[in-house]
């Protein structure tokens, strides 16, 4: 069975049709959501926006196939909530966007090692009831080999439409992005200590940093032409002090999961 999902996480990441948005990404330095840059339509066309009551968006999302969605566990998704792919301004729908709701047999796939106390595996699956329908802003990110080594210094990106001051009443409109660097554990538990765990990947102290709203979203680095989910928006300072490292879920020791979850369904 190991086997089996290596070669499903072998085939994901492999796909043609994965990590190559048709809009190339411009980056422009190491701005921060918090008074970072907007994205441009098209940019990270597997970004999705997690809605409820009324469209309003509470975590971010990456779409991984036409089928399924990868988030975070603290997100606390129903299976009312609704999935949106192909959005960019939150406030003025465009016609590239479609709203999609989760199967509801099976439900929501909750990582069964989640631990609220020390937010380890903090992963999500969304199987959608109907397939997205794939353009040039509606894609896939790739999923990473579970032998994948993104080192320390790395510079990658991560997007959503979180909070620019933890004290604002809403999340932004239009989508943000922001470069981030790497760091390694050893680096980031000089920050957080026996918080960091290997299924953890730490980013930033360096002026730039998530905010809420950005939760459950991608963090992705550029490999072999291909961007790659590398971590999963988790945690970080309650007041989104941008000289503190953020913290993700790690998708290399999550590949053989979600797999399993796939092959199974």
């Amino acid at each position: 069975m190991v086997l089996l999902w290596l070669v499903s996480c072998l085939a994901l990441a492999g796909s043609a049709r994965c990590g190559v948005p048709a809009i190339t990404p411009v980056i422009h330095g190491y701005n921060r959501i918090i008074n970072g840059e907007p994205a441009v339509p098209g940019f990270w066309p597997w970004q999705v926006s997690l809605q409820r009551y009324d469209n309003f968006h509470f975590c971010g999302g990456s779409l991984i196939s036409e089928n399924w969605v990868v988030t975070a566990v603290h997100c606390g998704v129903r299976t009312t909530d609704t999935m949106v792919v192909g959005a960019y301004d939150q406030t003025s729908p465009s016609p590239d966007e479609q709203r999609l709701t989760i199967e509801k047999i099976p439900p929501v796939f909750k990582n069964p090692r989640f631990n609220m106390l020390t937010i380890h595996d903090d992963i999500t699956l969304l199987k959608l009831a109907t397939p997205a329908r794939l353009s040039a802003r509606v894609s896939p990110v790739c999923l990473p080999q579970a032998t994948d080594y993104f080192p320390g210094g790395m510079t990658c990106v991560t997007t959503g439409w979180g909070l620019t001051d933890p004290n604002a009443s809403g999340t932004l409109a239009v989508l943000q992005q922001v470069a981030l660097p790497l760091l390694t554990n050893a680096q980031c538990k000089q920050y957080w200590g026996y918080r960091i765990a290997d299924v953890m990947v730490c980013t930033g102290a360096n002026s730039a940093s998530s905010c809420m709203g950005d939760s459950g979203g991608p963090l992705v680095c550029q490999k072999d032409g291909t961007w790659t989910l590398v971590g999963i928006v988790s945690w970080g300072s309650s007041t989104c002090d941008p000289n503190m490292p953020g913290i993700y879920a790690r998708v290399t020791m999550l590949c053989n999961w979600i797999n399993s979850i796939l092959a199974a369904n």
